[in-house]
C-alpha cells in the first residue's frame, strides 16, 4: 500500500473522527488511525531497506508496495 493510500484512508478516518459524537465509533476509528500508523512507519522502513538494495525496489515496485 502506497503512502497516498495510506494517506488517503488517514483523511477519511479523520474527517469521520470529526463528524461522530458516538464515543464507541470514536474509539474505533482512533484505533484504525493507529493502525494506518503503524503501516505508514512500516512502509518508511521497507523505502529505507529498499533504498540500498535496487533489486528489491524493483520487485516492490511491481507488486504496487513502493512508487
Amino acid at each position: 500500500m502506497s503512502g497516498e493510500t495510506l494517506e488517503t484512508i488517514r483523511t477519511v478516518l479523520e474527517s469521520l473522527l470529526d463528524e461522530t459524537e458516538d464515543a464507541e465509533v470514536h474509539y474505533k476509528l482512533r484505533t484504525a488511525l493507529q493502525l494506518v500508523e503503524v503501516q505508514q512507519s512500516d512502509l518508511t522502513q521497507l523505502e529505507e531497506v529498499a533504498d540500498e538494495d535496487s533489486e528489491l525496489w524493483e520487485r516492490l515496485s511491481e507488486l504496487g508496495y513502493v512508487e
